[in-house]
């Protein structure tokens, strides 16, 4: 070879590496050329937390498809996930420690309200989008978060047609379970409200903290047994809501339980004949009919990546936030920053997953405004 050609091949080489290095460059956090990195926070608890297992063999069954097929523009989409123990510092220090450290692209899919709302807090101070917490809580979205993106609809939508129910069926006197924390206080303020717009009476305010003890739990039972009460309602924290229910049975009470979402599957299995009758708001189509498309194919899929595995709420819920943290990635473009992964969704205004209308507009990020109601039957079926 010349000393001419060697010099134009050494230009050649030099030309590669200068584009390499600038095509580097311009790429996003947690972007690379094969893969977009994305963070994740939520509740597993080392495994024993089951709604949160469930969530996340959702989320897999639809991920695994997606990357099979080639992933979105050719990057394959890869989970970094974090357990946050049920522990609001620890959710915050996580999520913190995803986008510090390891250097993700944005943050997704948490569980909790009190954990979701500490991811949220590390998002709006570093700047990085927080997409598909899976909580009810009102601060993701009062006031206002413009980094952050719910999917599925809020708590206050399910007390509402909880409580719509209890007073549709002659129903007056209710009680509240909820967490002893700020996030709690704000879920006790839209419960105080709802009551006094349709008419009914707040009669126990039952707040708790995670570590209260089963002889405190037998003092709630006994509170609810003597209150005459209508209906309980709950804001999660399913484990402790069936401890308080086998107490107040127990006692031969028979008030009505009802429940939101988070759980519902874990509860009403564990509680077996005394979950038969109760009532729960759910915020995904029920994942054991076959009438919806999104259905469908979460059942088609997760037979496929989770054999043997029970459908359940959970999984839908995550299956469902996957297929919409896709959509959105989808929208950032072939050259996704942060910036154009927000104003991608904001541009379309709503997300269509499957025939649900998940909306997006600058002030107000709804998401899913489905809620429905469920009986938990004596043939052990949830039926919407």
């Amino acid at each position: 070879m010349t000393s001419r050609h060697l010099t134009l091949s050494l230009c050649r080489h030099l030309t590669s590496l200068a584009l390499l290095a600038t095509t580097g460059l311009a790429l996003a956090q947690g972007v690379s050329t094969k893969q977009i990195l994305i963070g994740q926070n939520i509740t597993l608890q080392g495994g024993r937390n089951e709604y949160g297992t469930a969530v996340m063999d959702g989320i897999h069954a639809h991920l695994q498809d997606v990357n099979a097929r080639g992933g979105v523009n050719g990057r394959q989409i890869v989970l970094k996930t974090l357990d946050d123990d049920n522990k609001s510092s620890q959710a915050e220090a996580n999520a913190r420690a995803l986008i510090e450290q390891h250097k993700v692209f944005i943050l997704f899919g948490s569980i909790e309200g009190g954990p979701s709302t500490a991811v949220m807090k590390a998002s709006a101070e570093l700047q990085v989008p927080f997409f598909g917490p899976m909580a009810g809580s009102p601060t993701l979205r009062r006031p206002h978060q413009p980094l952050v993106f719910p999917v599925r609809a809020e708590h206050r939508d399910e007390f509402r047609v909880l409580l719509e129910y209890i007073r549709n069926t002659g129903g007056k006197r209710v009680a509240f379970f909820r967490a002893d924390s700020d996030v709690g206080l704000q879920h006790l303020e839209n419960f105080r409200r709802l009551c006094q717009e349709l008419g009914l009476e707040l009669v126990l305010d039952l707040p708790f903290k995670s570590d209260i003890s089963d002889a405190q739990l037998s003092a709630m039972a006994g509170r609810i047994a003597s209150a005459n009460l209508h209906g309980v309602i709950n804001h999660g924290s399913a484990g402790l809501y069936e401890k308080l229910i086998r107490q107040t049975r127990a006692l031969g009470n028979p008030t009505p339980f009802m429940g939101v979402n988070s759980g519902s599957t874990q509860l009403a299995r564990h509680l077996g004949e005394l979950a038969h009758g109760m009532l729960f708001a759910q915020v995904v189509p029920s994942p054991w009919e076959r009438k919806t498309e999104l259905t469908r194919e979460y059942q088609e899929a997760f037979r496929r990546h989770k054999p043997g595995v029970d459908f359940s709420y959970g999984s839908l819920e995550g299956y469902l936030t996957a297929k919409a943290l896709v959509a959105a990635l989808r929208l950032a473009g072939p050259s996704p920053t942060r910036e154009s992964f927000v104003q991608g969704i904001l541009k379309v205004g709503a997300l269509d997953v499957n025939g649900l209308r998940l909306l997006y507009q600058p002030g107000d990020h709804a998401g899913l405004k489905l809620v429905d109601l469920a009986i938990y039957s004596r043939d052990n079926r949830f039926r919407h």
